[in-house]
């Protein structure tokens, strides 16, 4: 007798690991618009760096924090499921986004109600219909180039992953998951940025998008070797419950996809 999905641990592990990988995916689209500077978020004084002849503080897009988590999911993903199954949630989520931005730019384009725009104005904003354009107007150029970001670095990421596992075996971990990371965020923070930021309205010179998607990339890599406790916390876990026997059949069926 066939299991109930509900009964079934491998069914169960890929639909939670796989909606933790689209959702986080998702929200940091949105939240990726706004750029933040680190040392005043942190309550310290500007460090001033010069990168590229931009001085100050060091900036990030909002979206980097919630990214190492996707990279997380996909390593532990590609390592329970292979290449099939990371592509698959890949593209996916890329459908969701695509989705998310038909809906963004259907919004943008109703009219708003006349009291709407001027709503929040003793709040310092003195058009909502604007500020909403203006936020989800940008955060369009930012789906446009993280879709493209995305599948580059998931499919390197995949690739380089099981690459380097190959080599390996079973043992390092920590290397499959960091290199591949490390390989795959190079597309990741230089195209999103590009394409969000530099053709996209904002229209950022290319020493300040060189400057923020190194600083970016170098915040995504160092999160990713930081989190490395995380991932091995997280595969000791999954062992548990899915027990050592089903644990290393899925993983030996991960090589062969």
């Amino acid at each position: 007798m066939t299991k109930h999905i509900t009964d079934n641990k491998p069914a169960i592990l890929f639909l939670t690991l796989g909606v933790f990988f689209v959702v986080n995916a998702l929200i940091a689209e949105f939240i990726g618009v706004k750029i933040f500077a680190l040392e005043p978020s942190l309550g310290w004084e500007p460090f001033n760096w010069n990168l590229f002849g931009e001085k100050g503080s060091l900036n990030f897009t909002v979206g980097v924090l919630l990214w190492p988590f996707v990279f997380i999911m996909t390593d532990i993903i590609n390592e329970y499921f292979g290449m099939k199954g990371v592509r698959r949630l890949s593209y996916m989520a890329v459908i969701f986004i695509l989705y998310a931005f038909a809906i963004i730019y259907i919004a943008i384009r109703l009219v708003p109600a006349d009291f709407w725009p001027a709503s929040y104005a003793e709040q310092g904003v003195p058009d909502m219909q604007q500020a909403f354009t203006v936020i989800f107007g940008q955060g369009m150029w930012i789906i446009a180039g993280s879709v493209l970001a995305f599948l580059l670095g998931q499919l390197a990421d995949v690739f380089f992953f099981h690459r380097i596992k190959a080599l390996t075996g079973e043992k390092r971990l920590w290397l499959r998951a960091t290199g591949s990371t490390a390989i795959s965020q190079i597309f990741d923070s230089v195209v999103v940025l590009y394409v969000a930021f530099v053709l996209g309205p904002a229209k950022w010179s290319i020493e300040l998008w060189l400057a923020i998607a190194t600083v970016n990339y170098l915040y995504k890599l160092l999160a990713a070797i930081a989190l490395t406790p995380l991932l091995y916390i997280m595969h000791d876990l999954i062992d548990r419950y899915l027990g050592k026997e089903l644990s290393e059949k899925l993983r030996k069926a991960a090589m062969k996809n």
